[in-house]
């Protein structure tokens, strides 16, 4: 990687009852999600801390070794995947979580997600977190090094809520590995909130508000 990581932040109030993490997606930035904290009013949980982290800049071999910001490498074969790349990533967004909790916030007041790239971070990473998450969230992505998970995931994270939302035409990441990790999760006995929407590889209005109301219903508990 040739930078380290950032993280933009913004709260909708003072003490902050919940953490909402969102991790962008390959070539973008912390920025691209920032209208969230607009879009998605959850006034009823109160004061939220929305972190929107940047991802280091790094070539990309299926982009010819442009560099650009990204998680971890991703090559020509799906299947050669760039698991020193995902571990170093994870360990950065596993230090968020850390941090958030130092600031005051127990790990079940905060909620990881991301879009393509960072859905595969968000579920990387909340699946194997020791300690239990809100929630996890995955836009148009995919659950990488599934192999492993079944000996690596979390017993505190076993019943976690996760929410996926797939584009039936999404031109990146195809809707059956979507659907793939969808099953792959259910399998283990994950409790999934499936979506799909007529879309390619983006973010719709309605997936926007079924996500509202999801994280009304995981963030509804008093915090400590």
């Amino acid at each position: 990687m040739t930078d380290a990581p950032t993280v933009l932040e913004a709260q909708t109030g003072a003490d902050p009852r919940a953490s909402i993490i969102v991790l962008h997606g390959l070539g973008a930035d912390g920025s691209d999600f920032a209208p969230f904290v607009d879009e998605i009013d959850l006034a009823a949980v109160g004061p939220v801390r929305w972190l929107f982290p940047n991802a280091p800049r790094q070539p990309v071999t299926i982009n010819g070794g442009y560099v650009m910001p990204a998680w971890y490498d991703i090559r020509p074969d799906r299947n050669d995947e760039d698991e020193a790349g995902l571990r170093q990533s994870q360990a950065f967004v596993e230090a968020v979580i850390r941090r958030e909790q130092a600031r005051g916030l127990a790990a079940h007041r905060i909620v990881l997600g991301g879009f393509s790239q960072g859905c595969a971070m968000a579920l990387l990473t909340g699946l194997r977190y020791p300690e239990r998450l809100a929630g996890i969230v995955g836009m148009s992505g995919y659950l990488p090094l599934a192999g492993t998970l079944a000996a690596e995931r979390s017993a505190a994270n076993a019943d976690v809520p996760i929410f996926l939302a797939h584009g039936t035409q999404d031109e990146m990441v195809a809707l059956p590995r979507g659907a793939a990790s969808r099953d792959a999760l259910q399998a283990l006995g994950y409790a999934v909130e499936w979506h799909d929407y007529p879309m390619g590889h983006s973010v719709c209005m309605e997936e926007v508000q079924d996500l509202r109301h999801w994280l009304l219903r995981v963030l509804a508990a008093p915090a400590d």
